[in-house]
């Protein structure tokens, strides 16, 4: 958010990606032996894959697993451990958790899909328009959910793939 002729004067500019589900999936296998906890590749890849592409969450999602892996199985966490404990975490398989999915479902329930204002699906779905605008919307655009329009936010096609339902036309 610096101007133009500032930001000139750095000489390099960088750009933050998101994690790759393989980067990730290290990050969390590092974290694992370092809290004690067995983690097979294909659970930690599970976890990566449901991380949103963020270290953080990755990490916070390996603590929830492990919970749930000391308590409910062997303490192993293997790809169905990670499978259980996300499902009851109620983060799906693209990592979208309950707000997000009711921004979605919101929107092609009560909205038709869009267009929708970011103020009006604020007040609709009870959450701030400045929360949803830099936490859950990124991540819905970065993963082709949701587009920006001069009008408004519109549910794509493959949101609707994602819940099993058919795009209007």
């Amino acid at each position: 958010m610096l101007t133009a002729p500032l930001r000139d004067r750095f000489g390099m500019i960088e750009r933050l990606e998101y994690y790759s589900p393989g980067e990730l999936s290290l990050i969390i296998q590092n974290s694992a032996r370092k809290l004690g906890i067995e983690t097979d590749p294909e659970g930690a890849l599970e976890m990566a894959r449901r991380s949103r592409g963020t270290p953080r969450l990755a990490n916070r999602v390996l603590k929830r697993v492990r919970d749930y892996a000391m308590v409910c199985a062997d303490g192993v966490i293997t790809l169905q451990v990670a499978n259980e404990a996300l499902n009851m975490l109620d983060i799906d398989k693209l990592g979208l958790d309950h707000i997000d999915r009711n921004v979605l479902m919101t929107m092609i329930e009560k909205f038709d899909g869009g267009p929708v204002g970011l103020e009006t699906l604020a007040a609709t779905i009870g959450e701030d328009s400045g929360t949803l605008e830099d936490v859950y919307e990124p991540y819905l655009l970065k993963n082709g959910l949701i587009i920006r329009t001069p009008r408004g936010r519109v549910v794509t096609k493959q949101a609707y793939s994602h819940f099993g339902l058919e795009a209007k036309e």
